[in-house]
């Protein structure tokens, strides 16, 4: 089971690999960061966009929720536009699930 709610039969190849992938990631916690902003963003990012995306999806999970978090600096090469966004999707007053 993978947790998403959002269906790819209408998205680009792709897409679709980025849907997949952000929800495969390796640790829970990522799975839910990514998979849950991907289900809700990936049919409205831009070409740029799933560039800067697909970076971070190539990224070591310790790293990016380091920098998700605030426990570690954002590298400057990877505090994009879609990084904030990704940040920004998630409140960090509540658990990752609400």
């Amino acid at each position: 089971m993978s947790g998403t709610t959002r269906t790819s039969a209408d998205l680009d190849p792709r897409r679709r690999r980025m849907l997949f992938r952000s929800w495969h990631r390796g640790m829970r916690e990522m799975d839910l960061l990514m998979g849950r902003f991907a289900d809700a963003e990936i049919g409205d990012l831009s070409d740029e966009d799933l560039d800067a995306f697909e970076t971070l999806i190539e990224l070591p999970d310790r790293d990016l929720l380091g920098w998700l978090t605030g426990e570690a600096a954002t590298p400057a090469e990877h505090d994009t536009p879609v990084f904030r966004r990704l940040k920004a999707f998630h409140r960090h007053d509540s658990p990752i699930h609400s």
